[in-house]
């Protein structure tokens, strides 16, 4: 009678495992199939991928490319005139302080005003920055754009700039 019980794989289909590290009489061998000395022979082994040993990781052979400007850009906060024109009247001046109030934006750092959508009321703009598509629909409503313009860095300290007048 066949059932599970009686049911094993057919004799050679399955190959019993390795058992390494069981001395000269494992058929093995001395060194268990690991070679002589060194790193990789010894118990908890685990390299690194990136290891060459003497040679230089290719890794660093390899060319990097492209550029990453993160650490110091200065993230820009994205408002729609379509959102400008439901929570503003006409006639009434936008700047980043009320854009903030009106919960629009999360930071007065840098705002842009974008082209998406529809205004239909004469708003007076101020912000750092404008895409061309928001600038023309602004005025188009009859409204009016105000660009903030950038603090500029000085290069040479006051105290230096000072000793450099006498």
């Amino acid at each position: 009678m066949v059932n599970l019980s009686t049911l094993y794989p057919k004799h050679g289909s399955r190959k019993a495992k390795r058992r390494i590290g069981l001395g000269i009489g494992s058929g093995m061998g001395r060194s268990s199939t690991k070679g002589m000395k060194g790193q990789t022979s010894r118990s908890g082994n685990a390299r690194k991928e990136s290891k060459e040993g003497g040679q230089m990781p290719l890794v660093r052979r390899i060319p990097k490319s492209g550029f990453s400007n993160a650490s110091f850009a200065v993230p820009c906060e994205l408002v729609n005139i379509g959102s400008l024109d439901k929570k503003f009247k006409a006639g009434q001046e936008v700047t980043p302080e009320l854009l903030k109030k009106n919960n629009l934006t999360k930071d007065v750092l840098k705002i842009k005003i974008l082209g998406n959508g529809e205004l239909k009321t004469a708003l007076k703009v101020t912000a750092h920055a404008f895409s061309a598509s928001a600038k023309a629909a602004i005025e188009k409503a009859g409204g009016s754009v105000n660009v903030i313009e950038k603090k500029s860095k000085v290069l040479v300290k006051p105290a230096k700039a000072a000793k450099k007048a006498k």
